[in-house]
């Protein structure tokens, strides 16, 4: 019942064609902007040990602790240094609040429903099972992006630490 609720969320977005658009390696992507809780410029991250590799840490929010997700590594994309551009969005997406790491945020586009393409059929790479549709604007492409599956439970397997 909970994914209908985050399916019927994400249903009116796109209907509302409202994205917030960041840069990743010089291409654009674009999430809901309903997902999209605030941003913040980078701040300190506390590492985890043993967590994936994108996951870079956590950071307290405001008393909430907030695992951060460097979409670079999550994609597998060149590492690149963090500087005063390098944001942090924050996202709550089926009750799962996260912080992603982006190297600048654009803007808040709006896409209309008809200039959305599905994407190609890359089902192969990792990048490509998180992309649900390419937003057509003019000669500009904005790869939009599902955070439900970027943030899905299947993504954080790193092993587990019992209490003793």
């Amino acid at each position: 019942m909970q994914d209908d609720y985050a399916a019927g969320e994400l249903d009116l977005a796109r209907e509302n064609g409202q994205f917030l658009t960041f840069t990743l390696q010089n291409e654009e992507y674009g999430i809901e902007i309903l997902q999209v809780q605030e941003i913040k410029g980078f701040s300190k991250i506390t590492p985890i040990p043993n967590a994936p590799p994108f996951v870079r840490g956590v950071m307290n929010l405001r008393g909430t602790v907030v695992p951060i997700i460097d979409l670079r590594a999550r994609f597998s994309m060149t590492e690149k240094q963090y500087d005063q551009f390098t944001c942090i969005v924050v996202v709550n997406v089926v009750n799962r609040v996260v912080g992603l790491v982006v190297d600048t945020v654009s803007d808040v586009l709006s896409i209309p429903t008809d200039a959305i393409a599905e994407p190609p059929e890359l089902a192969s790479l990792e990048s490509a099972s998180c992309i649900t549709g390419m937003g057509k604007l003019g000669e500009r492409i904005v790869m939009l992006l599902d955070t439900a599956r970027l943030v899905s439970a299947e993504n954080f397997s790193a092993p587990q630490v019992s209490a003793a």
